[in-house]
């Protein structure tokens, strides 16, 4: 029995030393690194900053979060909206993966709307829902530069550090979005129906509907069309959401009852609106493909396309399934992004091991290191913007 007893004793001694051992490491491990913020900087000389609206539905939250730490900097903001489809489990399990990571933590800049609204499918109540994410943004932030929509099924080609070095060589009142007045089809089957989105007042989801009268096409303004996914210079959405001039709300109750307005609105508001008409690049920066004919949305991209859009000079990419090894791919070759880690940039101090995420620790967040897809970037930047100043690619 007393062979037993220091047998035990001796067991436990071990544990107990290795258990101290572990806690020191651990407190040492925390008290060297960087536990408080450096300081952000804004103004014109220092790199622009983005505010992010990521959205997702039922189902989405894990998607939701890779997509934030592959576009996460310290120097941006993000609004993730995780539908009302979704249950309040997902949300609060959203929130707390989002505190899961450290620089989040430190930094303060992300946020989940807490009670989302009702969207109803090809209705009003998107054009709603990221009127009130920018407004938000607006609130909470006031030092962004652009504003950039994206939903779970997107993902970056690039880094924070490539997007922004780029976004600094130009006007930060330019504005990202793919317009033209040729509606074509869309005039008799989007702009003249009248429709109604019940999500706008009702509790439930429901389908929009359509009236049983057409309406003749605007003739007091010019109608415009082209992508949902922009990305907007704070100053225009300013004027959207706190405008001096009565053009956006006109606009925003016409597109009320138009089919998916969100195709259409920002576009007409800004080529009707003096002050913006010449701010407008005619691109959404997306590598999307199309069947042919097109559908409702371009086709899911996989491990077939990847060479093409590494190579395309696009920011985004759209739309991805859920976990599809291109995405994988994606975070290898292009971002160097670990799993379950924020992308790695000029920010992170870190040591790069298995074990820890160099983006756990941080020096200066104000500056920025491009790597070699900000080249393929920057090529296509200028070529979009050749065509703005030779007046080729403006609101026509």
């Amino acid at each position: 029995m007393g062979a037993e007893k220091r047998w035990l004793f001796t067991l436990f001694s071990a544990a107990f030393l290795s258990l101290l051992f572990l806690l020191f490491y651990s407190i040492s491990a925390f008290s060297s690194s960087k536990t408080f913020p450096s300081l952000v900087q804004h103004g014109s000389h220092y790199p622009p900053s983005f505010a992010y609206y990521i959205t997702g539905g039922r189902g989405d939250a894990d998607r939701i979060i890779r997509l934030l730490l592959a576009v996460y900097h310290p120097r941006n903001h993000y609004l993730l909206h995780l539908g009302a489809d979704a249950s309040d489990g997902e949300r609060l399990g959203l929130i707390a993966s989002v505190n899961d990571v450290p620089a989040i933590r430190s930094f303060a800049n992300v946020d989940v709307v807490g009670k989302p609204n009702r969207l109803s499918f090809m209705g009003a109540s998107h054009v709603s829902e990221t009127l009130r994410a920018a407004a938000i943004l607006l609130k909470v932030k006031s030092w962004w530069n652009w504003f950039v929509v994206l939903s779970a099924s997107d993902y970056p080609l690039l880094t924070q550090d490539d997007l922004s070095h780029v976004f600094s060589t130009f006007s930060r009142d330019v504005n990202f979005i793919d317009h033209t007045s040729d509606l074509g089809w869309k005039e008799p089957q989007r702009f003249q129906p009248i429709i109604v989105d019940p999500g706008i007042y009702l509790a439930r989801r429901t389908q929009i509907f359509y009236a049983t009268e057409k309406r003749p096409t605007p003739d007091a303004f010019k109608v415009f069309t082209g992508s949902q996914w922009v990305i907007l210079s704070r100053s225009f959405l300013e004027y959207c959401i706190m405008g001096w001039d009565n053009l956006p709300r006109t606009l925003l109750m016409y597109f009320n009852n138009v089919v998916l307005p969100e195709e259409g609105y920002f576009h007409s508001v800004i080529c009707n609106a003096p002050e913006f008409k010449n701010t407008t690049v005619n691109s959404d920066l997306r590598f999307m493909v199309w069947d042919n004919p097109p559908k409702m949305e371009p086709h899911f991209l996989n491990t077939a396309d990847y060479d093409l859009m590494a190579q395309s000079g696009a920011a985004f990419a759209r739309q991805f399934k859920r976990n599809d090894p291109v995405l994988d791919m994606v975070d290898a070759k292009i971002l160097k992004r670990g799993s379950n880690r924020a992308v790695p940039g000029a920010w992170c101090t870190g040591r790069k091991s298995w074990w820890m995420d160099p983006c756990s620790q941080w020096g200066d967040v104000n500056v920025v290191k491009p790597g070699p897809q900000a080249k393929k970037f920057e090529e296509t930047i200028k070529n979009l913007l050749d065509d703005w100043n030779s007046q080729m690619n403006q609101c026509k």
